[in-house]
């Protein structure tokens, strides 16, 4: 199954990756990709594996290591020797394991709302939404999916945005054995004793307010890595690169121009 991809900007552009959390959606990061381009960079977004248009049955024992093989292979798919990874929750875990896997292909990390190991009251969360996906089915499982992205003054302000992105998600949901898969990916990830093995620059992004990942897990991350920027707002929540995309943008594209490749000497 061909993963699907998309890569904007120019061609020698210093190339950014973004990889979403859970849903898996490049759209995502809509919020994001004008900002990146206008800034000069090279910007790579694509659909994780068993989602969207990278649709495909996932191995029940489907894991991170595999999502990281993926962005390799995307990598390579576009002649991108490194990238700078800005990853969401469980594509900030992607981003980890590649810098552990295969360290000459990351230049840098952003990592928004993730985390090393897997906390005790994320994992709760997902194991109602799971258990909301089992009993209800698909609709019940998208209609709760706003709540734990976005602060509820948020969802209210956009309420009509929010019943969009509601229909969006069901009409594209990738089946109950695909989510139970991508969550039991994260459910298991630790790399909690690993950190200090990543050497390259990191920006740790954080909202307080944040329902499913407590923002002190980003803080233990940023305190594990050697060449960490933590980086935490008050308001925003699980989602806050959306929900306050200038303030975000301002920070990502900061971070970017501190560890931009440097270029090579003719």
């Amino acid at each position: 199954m061909a993963l699907h991809y998309e890569a904007h900007g120019p061609a020698d552009g210093d190339a950014v990756l973004l990889s979403s959390g859970l849903g898996g959606s490049a759209g995502f990061w809509q919020p994001q990709l004008r900002a990146l381009l206008d800034a000069g960079h090279r910007v790579i977004t694509y659909d994780h594996r068993g989602t969207g248009r990278s649709s495909a049955a996932l191995h029940p024992a489907h894991a991170i290591a595999d999502m990281a093989r993926d962005v390799i292979e995307i990598l390579d798919a576009t002649s991108t020797p490194r990238c700078h990874l800005v990853g969401h929750a469980l594509g900030g875990l992607i981003g980890l394991q590649l810098a552990l896997d295969a360290p000459s292909r990351v230049a840098s990390l952003a990592l928004v709302n993730a985390w090393a190991r897997t906390d005790a009251h994320t994992l709760r969360c997902f194991g109602a939404r799971i258990a909301l996906l089992d009993a209800c089915g698909a609709r019940a499982y998208v209609e709760a999916q706003p709540i734990f992205l976005y602060p509820a003054a948020w969802c209210a302000a956009h309420a009509q945005r929010v019943a969009d992105e509601v229909e969006h998600a069901l009409a594209h949901f990738p089946g109950a054995a695909n989510m139970h898969a991508r969550i039991g990916a994260l459910r298991d990830f630790d790399v909690d004793a690993r950190l200090g093995d990543i050497a390259v620059p990191v920006l740790v992004a954080a909202a307080m307010d944040d329902v499913l990942v407590p923002w002190t897990c980003s803080q233990r991350l940023a305190q594990g890595l050697p060449h960490a920027t933590f980086e935490c707002v008050l308001h925003g929540g699980h989602a806050h690169s959306v929900t306050d995309a200038a303030a975000f943008n301002r920070g990502l594209l900061a971070f970017l121009a501190r560890v931009a490749t440097p270029e090579v000497p003719a």
